[in-house]
């Protein structure tokens, strides 16, 4: 495994980061999970202008261009001669000293894993999940801004590890009004009478490119969508229940604080929309290899 590592492409055992980085030391940075389909990174745009996002309302100078980070991903990519894959791309605060104060790091940390990732079995895709919801109130976003997609993901882990205890692998996190806001590491959605239902910015919640590549999907086939509030009396007498996210992609949800969601099977617009993302993501997004055709098997 070849890893960039800060203007370098190194291995593996030789990519390295300081212990007085601040990434390490206080979860300063930001980052992203994207993936490759068929020899295109999808959506790579919407994450490195999330990326950007980010860094810029944490006052995180990134050092080099959009352009040159997405030269960066397909780079890393080529040197693992990968067509599918998932890459995480991280850009720390930098080596400071044992203080908080940002200012002492003066340069930001960039560097690019590109892997291959199944956060589910597939059974999962065809029979659907069983999750709980946790205790774990999702961040405000006036203490730590959940639309950052930061390296300081203590909430989430808080809310994994609940779920992990009760036997189920994934769980709903409310925000601190008692509305449903997110999964650990998903986004989440409800069907009701013909309408696509997710909770809105506003809500807590990050801003999924998988999520909104869904939206977009439904809307170009002339499905209804909503972005506002509920809560889980919604989710437990919804139609159909699903969760997005760059590593599950889309996954029906069949059961729900042991309620039994409709008719305990995934809905006819989850598996519609399930396909036409693994369509979409066979075109959309920059060639890995350019001059090569995207294979679409």
């Amino acid at each position: 495994m070849i890893i960039y590592l800060n203007g370098e492409f190194v291995p593996k055992d030789k990519a390295v980061v300081s212990v007085f980085d601040h990434g390490l030391l206080y979860g300063d940075g930001v980052f992203e999970g994207i993936r490759a389909y068929y020899g295109r990174v999808f959506k790579l745009g919407e994450h490195l202008d999330r990326l950007y996002d980010g860094a810029r309302a944490i006052c995180l100078e990134i050092p080099i261009t959009k352009d040159e980070m997405q030269e960066v991903v397909l780079e890393t990519l080529r040197r693992n001669k990968l067509r599918d894959a998932y890459i995480r791309l991280v850009v720390t605060r930098g080596v400071g000293d044992l203080g908080l104060d940002p200012r002492k790091c003066p340069k930001a940390f960039i560097f690019c894993i590109t892997a291959s990732i199944v956060l589910y079995p597939d059974e999962l895709y065809e029979k659907g999940l069983s999750i709980i919801t946790v205790s774990t109130r999702r961040n405000i976003p006036t203490a730590c801004i959940p639309r950052v997609k930061s390296l300081n993901y203590l909430n989430n882990i808080y809310a994994k590890m609940e779920a992990a205890l009760s036997g189920v692998p994934e769980a709903i996190m409310l925000n601190n009004e008692g509305y449903v806001a997110e999964a650990t590491g998903d986004n989440i959605f409800i069907v009701k009478k013909g309408v696509l239902i997710t909770p809105p910015a506003s809500a807590g919640i990050l801003e999924g490119i998988t999520r909104n590549a869904v939206m977009y999907i439904a809307r170009q086939k002339g499905i209804p969508v909503e972005e506002k509030m509920f809560t889980l009396f919604d989710v437990y007498t919804a139609d159909e229940v699903f969760l997005t996210g760059t590593a599950a992609e889309v996954i029906p949800c069949i059961n729900v604080d042991g309620r039994v969601i409709a008719n305990g099977k995934p809905g006819e617009m989850t598996w519609g929309l399930m396909a036409d993302f693994h369509e979409l993501v066979k075109s959309d997004g920059p060639l890995i290899y350019p001059g090569a055709a995207a294979s679409k098997k």
